[in-house]
């Protein structure tokens, strides 16, 4: 179920509507590594943009009615992965929306092919130091119960780096007001959406 009830589109701005007319039924994804601000730059968005917010870790500790650190756990990384990219499927075909992406999520193949295919990728790129920082604030992070979190954190954003360029659009996640954040997002969305294609 989606956590932010829609603002009335009355409510939008000129630029807001026109972004929200040319997504049509297709959701905003953001994408990146743990504590890029993915839940937190989505919600505020989706407020911006008058559009149903959701988690895809929310719903799918909602489906399994376990939490994610106890899924990995009792069952393991792989099973987690499999019920991700099923929740991640099923709220792609469920219209527009701003819907926040697991860090690992963006790493499975059929998943990258069916945000390509239904919706706009946007990536928060956060900094190694950044990730640290903010992650360190919870304990509910099943990859980073290892010695060094940094040492981990360092080999993540070297996997998966490389496949979060295939990003529609990238904003740089760092530590200033979140609602600056969510401006450069709304102006990223309107020049990708609804910029003016150059004249020939």
């Amino acid at each position: 179920m989606s956590e932010t009830v829609p603002t009335a589109a009355a409510g939008r701005s000129p630029q807001e509507a026109e972004i929200v007319a040319a997504l049509g039924d297709r959701p905003v994804v953001l994408i990146g590594m743990m504590g890029a601000g993915k839940s937190t730059v989505g919600r505020r968005l989706a407020l911006r943009l008058g559009l149903p917010f959701l988690d895809a870790d929310t719903e799918i500790e909602s489906a399994a009615a376990m939490t994610i650190p106890e899924i990995f756990e009792t069952h393991g990384e792989p099973h987690f992965r499999d019920g991700e990219a099923r929740v991640i499927s099923r709220l792609l075909d469920g219209g527009t929306k701003v819907l926040a992406t697991g860090g690992g999520a963006f790493m499975r193949e059929e998943t990258r092919d069916r945000i390509r295919e239904k919706a706009i990728s946007m990536w928060l790129e956060a900094e190694a130091d950044v990730i640290l920082r903010r992650v360190k604030r919870r304990a509910d992070r099943p990859l980073l119960k290892t010695p060094d979190p940094a040492g981990t954190i360092a080999r993540l954003i070297a996997e998966r780096y490389p496949l979060y360029r295939e990003a529609d659009i990238t904003i740089a996640s760092r530590d200033v007001p979140h609602e600056k954040i969510v401006d450069e997002c709304v102006a990223a969305l309107h020049d990708y959406l609804c910029a003016a294609p150059p004249q020939p």
